[in-house]
């Protein structure tokens, strides 16, 4: 006496069809997500950089100021010193430590001990061309523009600044 026991069952389970349809649905949440985290990385290095950039710019007129206010000290002792000696028309490279101007040669500036500098260190990204004009007797203006690449884009910032004999 064998008897059959048959069960039927109502709703059981997810059909291939719904359970493609939620993997689709996953992926396409998750890939978001991954897009949204590597945008919001990258626009964060790309924040770094700007800052970075922005304060050697600042730094080039700072360089060009230190090298003015130097011109005034030094006509002290000496008053056939202009106040803007060694600072001619032109585009140059400088470095934080020395008060001399060099040729623009479009090098990029190296890291050393967290100072930047184009002697010693390793290489960096960015590129800092110091513009100087003389538009007055009076009054030299100073464009500093750091350049650098990143991403596959090209990236800068410039500063000016307006320099005068106002001793």
């Amino acid at each position: 006496m064998l008897k059959c026991l048959s069960v039927k069952v109502k709703g059981g389970g997810f059909t291939l069809l719904e359970m493609m349809f939620a993997v689709f649905v996953v992926a396409v949440g998750l890939t978001g997500v991954i897009s949204l985290i590597h945008r919001a990385s990258f626009g964060a290095q790309i924040a770094a950089s700007r800052l970075t950039a922005a304060y050697l710019a600042q730094e080039g007129v700072e360089i060009v100021r230190n090298i003015r206010d130097s011109n005034w000290l030094a006509q002290r002792d000496d008053p056939a010193i202009a106040w803007n000696q060694n600072l001619g028309n032109g585009d140059w490279e400088a470095d934080y430590d020395d008060f001399t101007l060099t040729p623009f040669q479009n090098r990029n500036l190296k890291i050393n001990g967290g100072f930047y500098n184009y002697a010693f260190g390793t290489d960096t990204k960015f590129k800092r061309k110091i513009t100087i004009t003389q538009t007055s007797a009076g009054t030299l203006a100073v464009a500093v523009d750091v350049a650098w690449q990143e991403g596959g884009r090209s990236w800068s910032v410039f500063v000016h600044e307006n320099l005068y004999n106002w001793r």
